[in-house]
């Protein structure tokens, strides 16, 4: 398995690393075990102190960090900045919040005593090594936002990040250690995915998470299942973009552009597919278009550069493959289609606005990860859930309506871990995170987030406690 940095710009290898071998694996997990045994007795105080000070070394590594990441996967310089910021607020947000998330829950008296008991409550304990499998398209948020909650809760991490993102793994690594962390509790593994399977087998490894495609889903829940082990499963999304008469329309087409092409269009709850009800469709349409064609395609280190290259060579040519078969099934590509001129040595793709898009194409049930719109007219509010729930995902889904009656709707009816009115989904420490079908289970952040890797305990007295 190649372990390396190949930047997506120009598709140079600049830096290749060796995977670690089954004694160096077992190292690292005797370390985790070893670490588990000591920081699981600390106190919040004392973890959020070292928390803190991860997130203030972070906020000042903040420009260096960003250009690792841009050219580790491309994204744009400013993009990537702001991703680091936002993990500086996360850790800050669980250092501070973690006591009350985690603190002893005490059920009504009345009714311990009817259980027998003179006195019982509920304590959040940790549960160990917990494994991380992160992808690469937000290679630094991905991890924080699984780190600071379940470091808070005296777990211990091991991070199989994605291959083509390592300096950004090991820089992670480096950065608990630096904020004072004891050796072991976060470790980066610099292993392939058929290493994985033996990894989480492990006894040592308590727990997974995995952030990533559906296939990788089904392949970490396959091996944790048979293990009897938790998992978290952040997976792919198709989200709907609803747009009905009541909209704003000229902030729904500003919003839509950022809420599809964020991160070049490679993020899970990137806003996909774009539903306009008929009413409103073509006004959209047009604003829309027009400011998804002036978008800036080059160098992700220039600060007015828009779109980035895609991450991949194999995702640049998944996401021709799908353009290609829905455009010769009769969809129309009012912009964009094709690899920019010029740029024939990065993974670079236009933004793309499709139309015309029918149930037998494959982009209308597949997700497309890059800058590809598809839009859809509907004929009213009833036509626009059924298209949003036509899907196999179920992450996230925006509605555009000043309609409270529509609000209310959209709320039962969409089949999403989230609904975001009148603004662009996105994720924020303090608001669980996670989808349903298949986008997967489990929640990421807030209470419910650190509590995902807690062995939530009774603790019952039959006479009062001393």
């Amino acid at each position: 398995m190649t372990v390396a940095t190949v930047n997506p710009a120009t598709g140079e290898t600049l830096k290749t690393f060796d995977a670690l071998g089954p004694e160096e694996i077992e190292t690292r997990l005797s370390r985790a075990s070893s670490a588990f045994a000591e920081y699981r007795t600390t106190g919040f105080e004392h973890r959020a102190g070292l928390v803190r000070r991860a997130a203030d070394l972070l906020e000042a590594d903040t420009d260096e960090i960003a250009r690792t990441m841009t050219t580790e996967m491309g994204k744009p310089v400013t993009a990537a900045r702001a991703e680091a910021a936002k993990c500086v607020k996360a850790l800050r947000w669980y250092a501070e919040h973690a006591p009350r998330l985690l603190a002893d829950e005490h059920p009504d008296p009345a009714d311990v005593r009817d259980s027998g008991g003179a006195a019982a409550h509920v304590r959040y304990r940790p549960l160990g090594p917990v494994l991380a499998v992160m992808p690469w398209n937000f290679p630094l948020w991905q991890v924080i936002r699984f780190a600071a909650p379940a470091l808070m809760a005296g777990n211990v991490a091991l991070l199989k990040h994605a291959s083509n993102v390592p300096q950004t793994a090991l820089y992670l690594e480096d950065l608990f250690l630096r904020a004072g962390f004891p050796t072991g509790c976060f470790q980066t593994l610099l292993i392939g995915s058929g290493a994985v399977e033996a990894v989480l087998r492990d006894r040592r490894v308590a727990a997974a998470t995995l952030t990533g495609s559906e296939p990788a889903g089904r392949a970490v829940a396959s091996v944790a299942g048979d293990e009897i082990k938790k998992t978290v499963l952040e997976l792919g999304g198709s989200d709907p973009f609803i747009v009905l008469p009541s909209a704003d329309v000229a902030a729904a087409a500003a919003t839509a552009v950022t809420a599809r092409t964020q991160n070049n269009g490679q993020s899970c709850i990137a806003a996909k597919r774009f539903i306009v009800h008929t009413e409103v469709y073509d006004d959209f349409v047009a604003r829309f278009t027009r400011a998804m064609e002036a978008l800036k395609v080059g160098d992700p280190m220039e600060e007015d550069t828009d779109i980035g290259p895609l991450a991949l060579r194999s995702g640049l040519e998944d996401l021709e493959e799908l353009v290609r078969d829905a455009t010769a099934k009769g969809a129309t590509a009012l912009c964009g289609g094709r690899r920019p001129p010029g740029r024939e040595h990065g993974w670079f793709y236009e933004p793309t606005v499709l139309v015309d898009v029918t149930p037998d194409m494959r982009i209308h049930h597949e997700e497309a990860f890059g800058p590809v719109v598809t839009l859809y007219r509907v004929a009213d509010l009833d036509d626009a859930i059924t298209l949003a729930n036509d899907t196999s995902f179920g992450l996230s889904s925006n509605a555009w309506t000043a309609n409270r009656y529509e609000q209310e709707r959209l709320a039962t009816d969409l089949q999403a871990g989230a609904v975001f009115f009148n603004g662009m989904t996105a994720s924020h420490p303090a608001l669980p995170f996670g989808g349903v079908k298949r986008s997967g289970y489990g929640r990421e952040l807030a209470g419910h987030g650190i509590r995902e890797f807690c062995n939530v305990t009774t603790v019952w007295h039959g006479e009062p406690p001393a």
